[in-house]
């Protein structure tokens, strides 16, 4: 009786893990994975219609019942619109202002958040709650009194007005902050007792151990910069700087208004691409980022 006693809960367990788990479905989760799919498709089915109108010709959009596959498939939009703007001169604008911008953002921010979070001085905490007050303020509000120094200094029409004004960012101080607080301080004190620096500890420590917090500014800063269109519709409208939404958002409210469907979706998706390349290559870092950093959305 007793070896029997001992073997049933054995056999129970053989017998449970020879057994095929068998996937059920709840009612609850049916109705979970039902909203997940329908928000899904919130979220795709505009942008694939708009990749669908910029490969239609103009008598195809508003045919009925629509078609989301063009029939037949035509890249002539991206043609024309490249005949319509410098398509190349403003792209390679955008991309220079918006790679050089976040990098400036980025190291500039880690400077400030390495200062508040790691550097014992009089005055911090003060300072940085008066630093974090500057995000209250709108953008709007800025546009003259920093487009009046920006004039003072020559800047106008120059990338030096697109990139400057935005290399300082009370948001990316405060997000590499909360990060670098959360970081052992093992290897820093060890690296003062060996004779280092605090520029020594910044880059060769604190940084390579903040990639997730720095790839997600990155994608916020690229981000930010790439879809500006008021400050650089103030400060470069020479075509020779001029910024791709700039370019795009003129000629659409100008004396060479587009009413081509297709070449206004031609041009949004030139817009989207690189912001969606960018997001792809660093989404494993940026979702580490924003959940390390504590950032709720």
């Amino acid at each position: 009786m007793i070896t029997e006693a001992k073997l049933k809960p054995t056999d129970t367990n053989l017998t449970s893990a020879t057994t095929p788990h068998r996937f059920s479905l709840s009612p609850g989760k049916i109705a979970a994975y039902a909203l997940m799919v329908l928000l899904v498709l919130i979220m795709v089915v505009p942008f694939l219609w708009m990749l669908s109108t910029s490969l239609k010709g103009q008598e195809y959009i508003l045919r009925t019942p629509p078609q989301l596959i063009p029939d037949p498939l035509t890249f002539n939009s991206y043609v024309q619109l490249a005949e319509r703007i410098d398509l190349v001169r403003t792209f390679f604008n955008s991309v220079i202002v918006a790679v050089v911008g976040m990098a400036g953002q980025v190291f500039v921010s880690a400077m400030a958040a390495y200062a508040f979070a790691r550097m014992e001085w009089r005055g911090r905490e003060l300072l940085f709650v008066l630093y974090l007050a500057t995000m209250m303020i709108p953008s709007v509000v800025l546009i003259i009194p920093q487009f009046v120094l920006i004039r003072a200094l020559g800047w106008v029409n120059t990338y030096a007005a697109l990139i400057v004004p935005g290399l300082f960012s009370a948001f990316g101080t405060f997000l590499l902050r909360q990060f670098f607080k959360g970081l052992p301080k093992d290897f820093e004190e060890a690296a003062f007792i060996d004779g280092a620096n605090h520029f020594t500890v910044f880059w060769r420590i604190i940084l390579p151990l903040s990639q997730p917090a720095l790839a997600t500014l990155a994608v916020f800063s690229f981000m930010g910069l790439w879809n500006a269109y008021l400050w650089p519709l103030f400060v470069a409208r020479d075509e020779t700087v001029q910024t791709l939404p700039v370019a795009l958002g003129v000629l659409q409210g100008g004396p060479r208004a587009l009413t081509e469907w297709n070449m206004v979706m031609a041009g949004a998706v030139v817009t989207v691409v690189p912001i969606l390349l960018v997001y792809i290559f660093a989404q494993k870092w940026f979702v580490r980022g924003v959940v390390s950093s504590g950032i709720k959305g």
